[in-house]
């Protein structure tokens, strides 16, 4: 296969990824807000897409990590990165059709490490890089906005608890709205720039850019758009889950879960972490229900959530694997990879179509859950 023909594939390829990390990850963003009231679904979705957009814009310390320090790029090919996008793509819609909000990020680098690793040896690997940036933080971020959830929610029903509800609920879900924006942009500073590296990685070891190299501007704004249309078209199923299925969310927690989450995130992006959002946004919202009640978590979904997240790496890992190698082999390669890529694909989203969870039944949900919780109160 021609080079730059191969080579516009795998921009394509990362920029589906980039659509498929936009709706995977909505509930990133706007779940609390959703759940709370503070916002109505279609309003959120618009809401977040842009300011993804503008948060894309802001750095590329996240990029020039993946671009230049997780695998070697002078060993591997366009081929090898085009197989654990499609190792990545895979999981990110497994884990869409049964609502589990696992990672997007760890996705991507399950999918690349897995291509590269098969395909042009461990040693391609930099597992202490993986290590410090990637698996390091995937612990410690989703603890740190956990706890600080926990101490913020904690704090404010204590300072709060004179008041009257309406007032402290119409405040907070204002606040709600400034801590949505700032966890988008966070969402868009971190996860578009792993994009914006995949494709600057695939430049680099085609030979159009130099070893080092920064993304080029049209890498920035094509990775910054996919990501906030696919943010608008709105990842319900995720959302469902963690509005109504991790706890019942009131407004003082929805803040203080966002602003968690977002302040941790914003912080890694600058240092060129690149963490998993859902993991810090699931670890703000569990932090948050443990902040107003002590059993105000419901554990059998946090349990299937990190199960998921355990198996994110290793299964997107073991499809990037399946997948880099063949593609490896050649045209012929290429072409089968792409053909089962475009047909799973489809199953699934046919098979969506069959109980499809729209904006309405979330909200429906987050009535529900919010009736019996007034009931057992």
């Amino acid at each position: 296969m021609d080079a730059s023909l191969l080579v516009i594939i795998v921009v394509v390829t990362a920029l589906v990824f980039d659509f498929t990390n936009g709706f995977h990850d909505t509930a990133n963003s706007m779940a609390t807000s959703i759940a709370t009231g503070a916002l109505r679904p279609r309003t959120a979705v618009a809401f977040s897409a842009v300011l993804n957009l503008v948060g894309a814009l802001l750095s590329v310390e996240v990029a020039k990590t993946i671009s230049g320090g997780i695998v070697d790029d002078a060993r591997i090919t366009p081929a090898i990165v085009f197989g654990g996008l499609i190792g990545a793509i895979m999981w990110n819609l497994v884990t869409w059709y049964v609502g589990l909000p696992s990672s997007s990020s760890h996705a991507l680098f399950g999918g690349l490490i897995g291509a590269t690793w098969i395909a042009a040896g461990a040693d391609a690997v930099h597992f202490a890089k993986v290590v410090d940036k990637v698996v390091a933080p995937a612990i410690a971020a989703p603890l740190v906005a956990g706890i600080v959830a926990l101490l913020a929610t904690y704090l404010t029903y204590r300072l709060t608890k004179r008041a009257r509800k309406s007032v402290t609920d119409k405040g907070f879900k204002a606040g709600q709205i400034a801590s949505a924006a700032l966890m988008s942009l966070a969402h868009g500073t971190n996860d578009a720039q792993k994009t914006m590296g995949i494709i600057t990685l695939t430049l680099i070891t085609a030979g159009t850019l130099a070893p080092g190299s920064e993304p080029p501007l049209w890498v920035i704004l094509s990775a910054a758009i996919a990501i906030a249309l696919g943010t608008y078209l709105g990842g319900w199923r995720i959302t469902k889950t963690l509005g109504s299925g991790l706890t019942t969310i009131e407004a003082p927690q929805g803040f203080a879960a966002q602003t968690s989450a977002a302040t941790v995130i914003m912080a890694s992006s600058h240092l060129g972490f690149a963490l998993s959002t859902t993991h810090v946004a699931s670890g703000g919202i569990m932090g948050s229900g443990l902040g107003r009640q002590r059993d105000g978590v419901r554990w059998g979904v946090a349990g299937r959530m990190a199960a998921a997240w355990g198996l994110t790496l290793p299964a997107a890992g073991l499809v990037g694997a399946l997948a880099g190698k063949i593609a490896s082999l050649g045209t012929v390669g290429v072409i089968a990879v792409a053909v089962v890529g475009v047909v799973v694909s489809l199953v699934i989203w046919l098979l969506s179509r069959r109980e499809p969870v729209r904006p309405e039944h979330v909200v429906d949900e987050i009535a529900a859950q919010a009736e019996t919780h007034k009931v057992a109160v």
